[in-house]
């Protein structure tokens, strides 16, 4: 039997198992949290900030990330209280101020009725980078190749490969272009040829002995054929001609 735990989010009380988050139970009951560094394909990190939600326990009440918080036993959550409404709304202003220009940005900050940063113009940056850490988290986690890192400190954090060179352990599978929340990641395939810009790296493309099709890169075939211990030929057709 599941272990369950009883809570109240936005004066709803709920039942839900015991270990999962305070994010992934409002979700689940349809509760709208606002999030940009979470996806479900990797650990939650808490880099953007933006779903803070403010609890109490034990006559206490403060500010937690809810996609980092495990539920507890009479927890009270409130998703969109007056103190987390103005933090997330400064967060964002912030947000805006380093990306000003990139429309998911724009389009999130303006469903929380934010317009513009109170910043004066001289201050607006035109970063498409938001440092959530998708793209490291997915490369190292998901694809187990961590070919990208979080750099430097402060104001000069980046994302970029070792030495701020090229990616020498990069695949090209992609996984940090498709998972990027602001698509500041670039990559082209290009005849038999792809580009992931952001990388300065480029990959030969594998053709399809059926159809003629290039459809993935060479290396990035070659680390799962080894990596699942396939047959030397098992890449020779496409997903489609197989």
């Amino acid at each position: 039997m599941k272990d369950l735990v009883n809570l109240t989010i936005d004066g709803r009380k709920l039942q839900a198992e015991k270990g999962r988050t305070v994010l992934e139970i409002a979700r689940d009951n349809g509760i709208d949290i606002p999030t940009l560094c979470y996806n479900e394909g990797v650990e939650p990190y808490g880099a953007c900030r933006l779903c803070l939600v403010e609890i109490s326990k034990n006559g206490h009440t403060r500010l937690v990330t809810s996609c980092l918080y495990p539920i507890e036993e009479g927890l009270v959550i409130n998703t969109a209280s007056e103190r987390v409404m103005a933090n997330r709304k400064m967060l964002m202003e912030l947000l805006l101020a380093r990306c000003s220009g990139v429309k998911v940005i724009e389009d999130l900050a303006r469903k929380m009725g934010v317009e513009k940063p109170s910043f004066k113009p001289e201050y607006l940056e035109k970063n498409e980078c938001i440092l959530c850490g998708l793209c490291v988290r997915a490369c190292r986690e998901v694809v187990g190749t961590s070919a990208i890192s979080l750099v430097n400190r402060g104001v000069n954090r980046d994302v970029a490969a070792p030495f701020l060179e090229t990616a020498p352990d990069c695949i090209g599978c992609g996984s940090c272009v498709f998972i990027c929340p602001t698509k500041c990641i670039k990559m082209e395939d290009k005849g038999d040829i792809r580009t992931i810009h952001n990388w300065k790296v480029d990959f030969k493309l594998k053709k399809c002995k059926v159809c003629g099709n290039y459809f993935a890169p060479e290396k990035q075939l070659e680390y799962i054929r080894k990596k699942s211990n396939l047959p030397e030929d098992f890449f020779d057709t496409c997903p489609n001609c197989k």
